[in-house]
């Protein structure tokens, strides 16, 4: 994510995961550790993506509170680390790539009628 120009915020045992990988990013409070907090930068406009794994039984309260921010504030709230992989993946490619948008009926409608594929239960 950083490569492809975003800022990083990352809550404090994050933000030192990454810090230890080399990483930079800016620390944030968790909901219940004070202000500014996460859902406090998503009221504001602050946060574009929302890559949250919650983890452990204390983390709900700030999961429940970021997914309801991340609602209404329609910001997308990424829950799997497989998710935030596919992401940026797809990220990468519409910065670095021309991406083509085709309505699935014209793709059906260039399949020539009348043609019929075989299968191996034919």
């Amino acid at each position: 994510m950083i490569e492809l120009g975003f800022q990083i915020i990352a809550t404090r045992g994050t933000a030192a995961a990454l810090e230890a990988a080399g990483l930079e990013s800016t620390p944030v409070y968790k909901v219940n550790e004070g202000r500014p907090n996460i859902v406090d930068l998503v009221k504001t406009g602050k946060v574009d993506l929302i890559i949250n794994t919650p983890l452990g039984r204390e983390s709900f309260y700030d999961e429940k509170s970021i997914r309801r921010a991340a609602i209404r504030y329609d910001i997308p709230c990424i829950t799997t680390l497989s998710a935030a992989r596919a992401a940026t993946q797809g990220i990468r490619a519409l910065i670095e790539k021309s991406l083509d948008v085709t309505a699935l009926q014209v793709l059906h409608a260039r399949k020539p009628s009348g043609t019929r594929q075989a299968s191996s239960a034919d």
